[in-house]
This record gives structure tokens, sequence and C-alpha cells, in this order.
């Protein structure tokens, strides 16, 4: 029989506060859940970047390294990432900002969609899986 996983709660003032009813991230049985970041600016809760997708992605990035850095975690610990954008075109200029982050050392696995539409309007929004163990 395997142990009960008792899910915690991972918030920081460093990252927006959530538009909805979840949190930035959820730890769980060694595993980190980090919520998709859009490019809020964590201060306002204003919108950054007045669609420019490279500001824009730089926020998202900044965003959820501070929930990673909240719940003891850095890039490095990253297993796996879903980058969602409303134009594909963007995809070069977003990836680009992306390896910064996560292109040292074993990347983590990815996929990358096409949305009709993301909250507040922006063109990216990255979550991400990380492993704590």
């Amino acid at each position: 029989m395997t142990s009960p996983i008792h899910p915690e709660a991972i918030t920081t003032d460093a990252a927006p506060a959530p538009v909805g009813p979840y949190n930035q991230a959820v730890l769980a049985g060694g595993w980190l859940y980090c919520s998709g970041q859009i490019p809020l600016d964590p201060a306002t809760g204003a919108m950054v970047g007045a669609g420019d997708v490279e500001a824009e992605t730089r926020q998202v990035l900044s965003n959820l390294l501070a929930v990673l850095k909240a719940a003891g975690a850095d890039a490095s610990r990253v297993v796996r990432t879903t980058v969602f954008l409303v134009d594909l075109n963007d995809f070069q200029k977003v990836n680009a900002l992306y390896a910064e982050v996560f292109g040292a050392g074993v990347s983590p696995a990815r996929a990358c969609v096409q949305v009709a539409a993301l909250p507040k309007g922006a063109r990216v929004e990255i979550d991400c899986v990380a492993w704590m163990g």
C-alpha cells in the first residue's frame, strides 16, 4: 500500500495571485505542479507587454521562477512544461527566451500548443511540473 499524499499549496507574493479558484502551485508526493503563468505584474496585477510576446514571455518566465523559488526549487528541477500560444508564429521568439531559462543541462519535456485565447488577452502562458524529491 502506498502512503497517502498530502497536497500543500505553494503561494508567493513574488508571482501574481491566481485569477480563479486555484493555487500558484501544489506540492504533492515529491512533485510540484505549477499552474500556468500569464504576463501579470505581481505587484499591480496588470498585464505586462502590451501585446509584445517577448515582453510577455519574460514576465511569464519570471512569474514561474518565483513560484518555483517559493517551493524551494529552480528551473533545473523542472521535468515537464506546457507552452500555450495564441499564435504559433510567435514560437521562435518564445522558444529563444524559454531556452535561456530551461536550456542548460537536461531540458524539460515539453508540449507547445496554439490556443484560441488565454486569460486577460495574454499571448503566452506556461505551466510546469518539477521533481522535488
